[in-house]
Formats: structure tokens, sequence, C-alpha cells
């Protein structure tokens, strides 16, 4: 059962952003919970703000220099610095530098592991709750250090494009092992679904199943020895890891945080003549280009978060709500697509843009081993007659993971 939406919302989110637009109701055994709408929600409307329990960068994301803080995932870079590494271009110049609200005066580092934060309030609050744990001191560039053992096995386990982190396994379990209220966290974690397969449809997650089972195995050894703590022990065994390893890979939400797109939609929001406009529109457009023939899709600050409210909304093919991160930080925004009605249950599309553009087929698979389950909703619906074809996207995927493997996947990598 859920907890009430006021205990959520005191830990979670802003309550004056929030107010009392939605509550978690239990619709069934095979859906679990629903995030409604209390009262009518305009279109474009901010549902609610939220913060996630705990979040953390992709390893793979900070390894090639995306600099992130180490408790929200604020970019650390500057609008230009950014610009300057996504594009290649050491000398590039960014009009409007007012626009860029990164503060370099404000970050600090670990005092004893140098990692670093976007601000005073971070560091404390990452301390507070789960770097004591987790702070690796002199030895974070010791390859042996148990944890750097964690973070190379999940590497050489989860190769880009990321979707989940086993750092976010090891933030709950640090967590817990700070808290003086074990038992108020422990009950926050449980409230996520960590079912390792859906039996009645007979469904596995995909980084589960057998091909797997000797570097899970090698894992959770790995986590074991650099964590293990007896009043998680059910954490640690083999069924219980791997139902942690199904509760991010299933709930984690993923975040993108960008000084850049953050000037270009300050940018956006000034007022120009109309010749200073067009020309600021052309520096844009010619940096994207820039940057998509130097780095391509790997543009952001990248991680994932466990949201208690977001991860109460259902997926839908058609979704009314849609996640966005426009603060540069882990803050999540909950934005309607269109107008809610009182009662209405409040979804969200678990697929990226393009991937809800593939054939119902497609869409199915991707759902199927990623979440566990059959999407049943009106646009599934309505193309129940189709036949079972395989989007041409997905094919040109498939036939390009067989090729990006060991050598050729780090050299991929290290042209971003």
């Amino acid at each position: 059962m859920a907890a009430p939406i006021g205990d959520m919302f005191s830990f979670c989110a802003d309550p004056g952003k929030v107010g009392s637009s939605v509550e978690v109701r239990f619709i069934d055994k095979v859906k679990g919970k629903g995030l409604f709408a209390k009262k009518a929600i305009r279109k474009g409307e901010t549902i609610f703000v939220e913060r996630p329990l705990v979040s953390a960068q992709f390893l793979w994301n900070a390894l090639y220099k995306y600099r992130a803080c180490e408790h929200c995932l604020r970019s650390l870079e500057t609008a230009e610095e950014n610009a300057r590494r996504l594009s290649g271009k050491a000398g590039l110049m960014l009009p409007y530098p007012e626009q860029c609200r990164v503060r370099l005066d404000l970050q600090q580092a670990c005092p004893h592991c140098q990692v670093m934060y976007c601000s005073t309030e971070c560091r404390k609050a990452a301390f507070e709750q789960y770097h004591q744990v987790l702070c690796l001191g002199p030895s974070r560039d010791d390859q042996e250090h148990p944890l750097n053992k964690v973070q190379e096995a999940w590497r050489n386990m989860h190769y880009p494009p990321e979707t989940s982190s086993i750092m976010l396994m090891a933030r709950m379990v640090a967590t817990v092992k700070q808290a003086r209220d074990k038992g108020h966290w422990q009950s926050l974690f449980s409230q996520f679904c960590s079912r390792t397969a859906n039996e009645e449809d007979e469904i596995a997650h995909k980084l589960l199943g057998e091909k797997f089972q000797g570097q899970l195995a090698l894992l959770r050894n790995h986590f074991t020895t650099a964590l293990y703590d007896e009043r998680l022990s059910k954490w640690f065994t083999p069924e219980g890891f791997r139902s942690l390893f199904a509760l991010v890979g299933t709930n984690g939400q993923g975040i993108g945080t960008s000084s850049l797109s953050q000037w270009v939609h300050g940018c956006d929001a000034l007022e120009l003549p109309a010749q200073q406009r067009e020309q600021l529109d052309a520096f844009i457009d010619q940096l994207y280009k820039d940057i998509e023939r130097e780095t391509g899709d790997f543009l952001n600050c990248e991680g994932s978060g466990l949201f208690l409210l977001q991860s109460s909304c259902n997926h839908s093919c058609l979704p009314n709500a849609e996640a966005s991160f426009p603060d540069n930080n882990y803050l999540l925004h909950m934005t309607a697509l269109s107008d809610i009605a009182p009662g209405e249950e409040i979804s969200i599309s678990y697929l990226d843009c393009c991937q809800r553009d593939r054939s119902r087929h497609s869409r199915h698979k991707i759902l199927r081993e990623n979440y566990l389950f059959v999407c049943s909703c009106p646009k599934c619906l309505s193309q129940a007659d189709e036949l079972d074809v395989t989007s041409e996207e997905e094919e040109e995927e498939g036939e390009g993971e067989g090729e990006t493997e060991g050598d050729d996947l780090e050299d991929e990598m290290t042209d971003v």
C-alpha cells in the first residue's frame, strides 16, 4: 500500500508547488498503484515538482568527462565550457554569457575524496545522507578498492546507452546504514516495485536473464564486500540482490542536466531586435550542428534517480504528462501534455520520443524487456490488429549491437 500522499510531499516535493492536485491509488494486482488528478489540470501546467530519494550520475557518463554535481547532478561546466567540449572548438565564445546560471565560485570538493559538488548545501546534504559510507578518501583512484571494483564490474556489464546505475543501489544501502531512523528509509524504498519477473506474462527483466548470471554473481560479490550490513542482509542474498537490481532497473527515472541547454532557454526568452534575434538563432543552430558532428547524441550530464511520485505514474504510449529537469539539477517537474480531468489517471511514457513512434510490436518488446508488462493503453488497443512487425530503427540497432563490443565500443566512446 502506498504511503499517504502528504508524507511523500514532506520528503520528496515542494508542498507549495504541489498543493493537493494528485493522489496515489491502488488500481489492481497487475498495474499496482497509479497517480490520479484530484482537480482539473490544464495543458502546460506543472502538476508537481519532486526531488529523488537517491540519484546518481551514470558511470560511463562521468568517465568521459561529463562533469556533474555528485549529489544533485547539476552540470558543473559553464555553458561556454560545455559548448567548447561538445563542439570540439576550444576558442568558442558564447554571446549573452549572463544567461548561464552555473556558479563556479560556489562549487566545492569533498575534503576527503575530492568529488565535486555544485554548492556547500549539496556537499553537506550528501555527507549527511550517504557519503560518509561511500567516501573513498585517498583511495579514490585505487582500482583495488571494493567500491571501485563494483563500479568497474558494472561498466563491463552495462555499456552505453545506460538506463540505470549500480550507484543507485549503493546509495540506497549507504542511506539506510547512515540513517538514524533506518525503518523510515526501508519503508520508503519498499514502496517501489522490485519484481524480477512477471510470472503471469512470463516476462523477466532483460538484465536478469541467464546470459548475465555470471556477471550478476561477480557484481553481487563486489557489492557485498564493499557495503555489507547485517541489518540489510536480505539485500545481499542472490534473490535479494536481484530484487534490488530490478527495483532500480524498472523504477529509475533518467535525469539529464545541461548548462548549455539552460543557456539556450535563457536566450530564447530574450526580447531582441529582429536582426539580433536572427543572428542569435543562426549561431545556436550552427552550434548544435557542430555538436552533432563532433559528439552525436551524448549531450547531457546523465544519470537516474528514484522518485516516489513519478514512480506511481503508469505508462501510456499516448501520455498526458511528461517529466523534465529545467532547473539543471535533479528536481523533476511533471507537466501536463493535455488537459486532465478530476479523477483521471496521470500517465507518462516509459519510452523516449523515437521509441513511441515505432510499431506496436517494437514498443511492446522494449516494455516487456525493461518494465515487465504488456501495454494495453488506448494507442496499443487501437493497433491490436496490426501485424507484429519490427520497426526499421530497432532492426538497425540490433545490427549495431552485435558490432559494438569490447574495443569497438571503447573507441566509439573515446570519440565523445
